[in-house]
């Protein structure tokens, strides 16, 4: 168990300066971009999904957030909603850039199947609905000032409160992680994963849904670890919508519309996961 530990907090040091430089990054974007990006959304009409699964990959942690109370307030589309929750990257773009890895392939892959599912879920809307939400200027302003989680307006500051956030987060983690591997085995978990693709895949979709930014922390380290399969990580990280979820339900109005979006979210993120899984688009995206 000393092994253990050692391996854990030596693993975690080695991430502090590359979390840095990636939450210092973030930051920047976050508090330059202010509300733009939100009035633009709301402002694009039909072509409302294409931008909203672009905004999505930009790591802002409030915009998902921000997507829901425009959504609540019938100001953008179910698909465009969709196309931002799907193409969110959340916390794993951060540690996949501190392990040296730029994961271009599931930005992408998030992106297309954000803004695919977006344009697919307005279409069919539009066959049973006769109008869409109309833009409010005043609504959007209102909107826009609510539910952003910057720490305040000194970047540097931020930054070094969300790196040690999700340094926290890493040490449990991968404690756990390493203490299973040194029980079990990695071969062996990962075999037992590996060999039940619809079960990984469910069970990652579950995972993604908590609306908290551990779940991809711990979806991201599964499959560095090697436990978790391309397809399985992709439908965690798709459902994966950080607060968003959360400011869904309290917000939105009827309650069963915010399910019928969850319902929506996660069976994309799971289907998707398992087409990659049972099919040769594993070994493209890896």
């Amino acid at each position: 168990m000393i092994n253990v530990i050692l391996d854990t907090l030596l693993d975690t040091a080695k991430l502090l300066p590359f979390l840095y430089l990636a939450y210092l990054l973030m930051e920047f974007l976050e508090h330059h971009a202010g509300g733009k990006t939100e009035r633009l959304l709301a402002k694009s009409g039909k072509v409302a999904p294409l931008f909203g699964g672009l905004f999505g990959l930009v790591p802002q942690c409030g915009f998902s957030a921000a997507a829901s109370e425009l959504y609540a307030g019938r100001l953008i589309t179910t698909g465009t909603l969709i196309a931002v929750f799907l193409s969110t990257s959340d916390e794993m773009l951060p540690i996949m850039i501190s392990h040296g890895v730029f994961p271009w392939k599931l930005l992408l892959s998030k992106l297309v199947v954000g803004i695919f599912a977006g344009f697919v879920i307005d279409l069919v809307a539009r066959l049973f609905r006769k109008k869409h939400p109309v833009v409010d200027e005043a609504k959007i302003e209102d909107i826009c000032e609510r539910e952003h989680c910057q720490c305040g307006d000194h970047i540097a500051l931020s930054a070094i409160k969300h790196t040690l956030r999700i340094v926290a987060f890493l040490l449990i983690i991968t404690f756990l992680l390493n203490t299973a591997v040194h029980f079990i085995g990695e071969e062996r978990l990962a075999a037992f994963v590996g060999t039940r693709p619809i079960l990984a895949n469910l069970l990652s979709a579950l995972i993604g849904l908590i609306p908290n930014c551990a779940s991809s922390v711990v979806l991201t380290e599964l499959y560095l670890q090697g436990v978790l399969s391309v397809g399985a990580l992709l439908s965690g990280l798709l459902v994966n919508a950080g607060v968003g979820l959360l400011v869904l339900f309290r917000n939105n109005r009827p309650v069963r519309d915010s399910f019928r979006v969850l319902a929506i979210l996660f069976g994309v993120g799971l289907l998707v996961g398992l087409l990659v899984d049972l099919t040769p688009l594993a070994g493209l995206l890896k």
